[in-house]
């Protein structure tokens, strides 16, 4: 182990790149407890040491049409950041996720002789996998959350190291769940759904509504249910107007891990949040629209029918997808009533959300340390 502490240059576009950046530094810290961290990150990075030039939700937009509204204050953004970084230059830069904002800042950083690390491979094997080329321009080093991530990339020339979901090792193994209800004052004999919208303005915009709306039926059919939704940072004032008339909902502050060991069902998001599900063992919906010229663009560059990542990762839809037009509060309500009556395949689903668990597990944040030492040559 060197004495010697490195400074990073880190960029974290979203919660969930907070969250991975936060695990990630957990380790770094460890290995050389006085880095220097700066950069764009959110609350949990900044638990973690880091220095925030800018927040993190500056850059958490989804999709062409959102982007274009916000563009004029992201370019400037990324003009700062990289004319800060360069004037100081850090021993690395590690972009978390975030591809197009990230992969700009990593190239001419490499250009001038800064090692670029990408943390959280680009789903090439999903859609866009021109961006290979991109990915090989622009850094030194991938470190891949999924196992068949890193021969994609070998393919191409691209250095990457398969270090796990850090979330599997943050989440137990067996979820507490009876922990989490009596935290969030719910019984031991509810049946609880959880409801996750998302973390993005844009997502709330387009999937709250059908979210609560599908709250409001399966409350209609079953007076009993209880349910739970985490907000997200600064998203509380555009949630509360959508709950409908007579919805008995307990909303909350951020709690999303334990709002999810506490349910029974989830109707949740496409992204992160479906994994977070999934390792927390809970059956669920997965959910997403956005704009139609979004939806236009990406539905047909899709190189595989599964967008959810449980689902992804077992290469069969093990729980259903309702996307866009398919996206309604029937259909919603519906698939999460069907996991409270189907014991048979609700127990089966977890069985394969235990072995994903597994083999997710890997010690994230030394496995991905560990590369980076390697790459930056400590």
């Amino acid at each position: 182990m060197s004495d010697t502490a490195p400074r990073f240059g880190m960029v974290a576009g979203e919660a969930s790149g907070d969250l991975l950046g936060g695990l990630l530094l957990a380790g770094l810290r460890q290995r050389w407890p006085g880095l220097q961290a700066q950069g764009i990150g959110g609350p949990r990075m900044e638990q973690g040491g880091f220095e925030s030039w800018w927040p993190h939700h500056k850059l958490s937009v989804f999709g062409y049409v959102d982007a274009l509204m916000h563009l004029r204050e992201i370019l400037a953004i990324r003009k700062q950041l990289m004319g800060r970084l360069l004037a100081d230059k850090p021993r690395a830069f590690i972009g978390i996720d975030a591809p197009d904002f990230n992969f700009v800042v990593e190239a001419r950083l490499k250009a001038e002789g800064v090692k670029a690390i990408h943390f959280v491979c680009p789903s090439i094997w999903a859609w866009r996998g021109e961006r290979v080329q991109k990915i090989r321009d622009s850094v030194d080093h991938v470190l891949c959350l999924f196992p068949f991530e890193p021969a994609l990339l070998h393919e191409a020339g691209i250095a990457a190291t398969y270090v796990g979901h850090p979330l599997a090792d943050a989440i137990p193994l067996e979820p507490p769940r009876a922990a989490s209800r009596a935290a969030l004052g719910l019984g031991e004999g509810d049946t609880v759904v959880a409801l996750l919208p998302g973390s993005r303005k844009s997502e709330v915009r387009y999937i709250a509504a059908p979210l609560l709306q599908a709250a409001a039926l399966m409350q209609k059919a079953r007076p009993a249910l209880r349910f739970v939704l985490p907000v997200a940072p600064g998203l509380r004032a555009l949630i509360e107007p959508l709950v409908p008339a007579g919805l008995e909902i307990q909303l909350l502050d951020g709690r999303s891990h334990e709002a999810l060991a506490a349910c029974d069902v989830t109707l949740v998001a496409s992204g992160t949040a479906t994994l977070e599900a999934a390792l927390f063992k809970r059956p669920m919906v997965i959910a997403y629209r956005m704009h139609w010229l979004n939806w236009r663009r990406i539905s047909g560059q899709r190189y595989q029918p599964w967008v959810g990542l449980p689902n992804v990762l077992a290469r069969e839809f093990l729980v259903p997808e309702l996307l866009q037009d398919e996206c309604t509060p029937e259909a919603l309500a519906a698939e999460g009533l069907a996991w409270l009556d189907e014991p048979e395949r609700y127990a089966r689903v977890q069985a394969r959300f235990v072995e994903q668990h597994e083999l997710l597990r890997r010690n994230t944040a030394q496995v991905a340390t560990d590369a980076i030492a390697q790459v930056i040559g400590l």
